[in-house]
């Protein structure tokens, strides 16, 4: 569904058909106000002037004129959305009511075609410009008797444990997204037990930030002050590469996985819920009791290969880059970035939406091109197994 915004008849649409009063339209559908974008235009105002009051579908995806990229369309819909151009059944029954501020129906992307897959368990080659798609609830009832893997109207992990279906069908439906439209899905079932399965995105900062200002207060007060916040830096440095490897071959153990509703279970419950459930925005971050499990080995070996307080500074700099990572990770799927951070945010959905088997860095592409699993935009979608 597109967003929350008034509905306008092709009369008031040819009102501002003027440089002082410049709406256009795209698909004949969404309406847009650039009158304040006209002097910033880098073609030049005439360029939108001549298709003021008029669509600019074709012109925007003319290559000859100008090749526009999905990042001009999420400007477009982030700055200058204002309404929707109203179909004929809509200015005959909605726009006789003056508080026609409805929800509308827009089929497909904004620069391509089709109907909206994005929550329907498909894997797509392009994410959409308007990221409201990326919420829209998945049809519960039909998904279950399509797909006949899980009633996502009842709790998950009983039917987990109880699955009669193979590694191969299991690690096929888990990738392909859903979204539940309700909150959270329920795990266990009793009220009671699911708080214990969220976590939301602050408990990672409050957690953690404290011990590491511990850890590098002692490396600061007691070696080299350069000494420590180098080896800082270096913990935060080998951070990013613990990050890729978990990610790719603990999170992503997926043609290891054992042929065994248990081992389906677990799979589920470190990274697989994520992935069939990538805009739960409280099991998105890592718990504290799963991180603690995740992080001893790793604690136990930094403190064995250097001296005590070397390795203060270069524990407390891997901590930081983990609440980075995780904070990144969670900002990425649930808020608008600034343009910086858009690409990175489009590469790590297009891990969920597009292809899971590349893409694994999540603060950075960095280790990704080092070992070529860099998801780049003609990278092939991933294979669907079942219908």
């Amino acid at each position: 569904m597109g967003k929350t915004l008034p509905l306008f008849s092709q009369a008031e649409l040819d009102k501002h058909s003027t440089k002082d009063k410049c709406w256009v339209t795209l698909h004949n559908r969404k309406i847009y106000d650039v009158t304040k974008f006209l002097a910033e235009h880098p073609g030049g105002s005439e360029v939108i002037e001549e298709y003021a009051g008029k669509d600019i579908t074709a012109i925007m995806k003319d290559l000859d004129v100008h090749e526009h990229s999905d990042f001009a369309y999420d400007i477009m819909n982030e700055n200058y959305l204002v309404g929707y151009l109203a179909d004929e059944h809509e200015a005959s029954k909605l726009l006789v009511n003056p508080d026609h501020v409805v929800e509308v129906n827009i089929e497909g992307d904004d620069n391509t075609s089709g109907v909206n897959p994005y929550s329907e368990a498909t894997f797509v080659d392009h994410l959409p410009s308007a990221e409201e798609k990326l919420r829209i609830a998945t049809d519960l009832d039909n998904d279950y008797k399509k797909h006949k893997f899980l009633d996502l109207n009842k709790p998950l992990l009983w039917q987990l444990l109880n699955a009669k279906f193979d590694r191969e069908f299991y690690i096929d439906q888990i990738h392909r997204p859903r979204h539940y439209g309700k909150g959270s899905a329920l795990l266990f079932g009793p009220a009671w037990l699911e708080p214990i399965s969220k976590t939301a995105w602050w408990v990672i900062p409050t957690t953690w930030l404290p011990v590491v200002c511990y850890y590098l207060y002692t490396a600061m007060t007691n070696m080299n002050k350069l000494g420590a916040l180098a080896l800082f830096a270096c913990g935060v440095f080998v951070w990013t590469f613990i990050e890729y490897c978990l990610h790719r071959f603990l999170f992503h153990f997926d043609d290891r996985v054992p042929n065994h509703p248990v081992a389906f279970t677990l799979h589920f419950l470190i990274h697989g819920c994520h992935h069939y459930l990538p805009m739960d925005k409280y099991r998105l971050v890592m718990p504290p009791t799963l991180f603690v499990v995740l992080c001893y080995p790793f604690y136990k070996a930094v403190f064995a290969i250097f001296t005590y307080y070397w390795g203060c500074a270069g524990f407390a700099g891997g901590l930081l880059g983990y609440i980075c990572y995780d904070l990144i990770h969670y900002f990425l799927h649930h808020a608008s970035l600034p343009r910086f951070m858009r690409s990175l945010k489009k590469y790590h959905l297009e891990h969920h939406y597009k292809n899971y088997q590349l893409g694994f860095g999540v603060s950075s592409w960095f280790w990704d091109k080092v070992f070529g699993t860099y998801l780049a935009p003609d990278s092939p979608v991933s294979k669907q197994k079942y219908d």
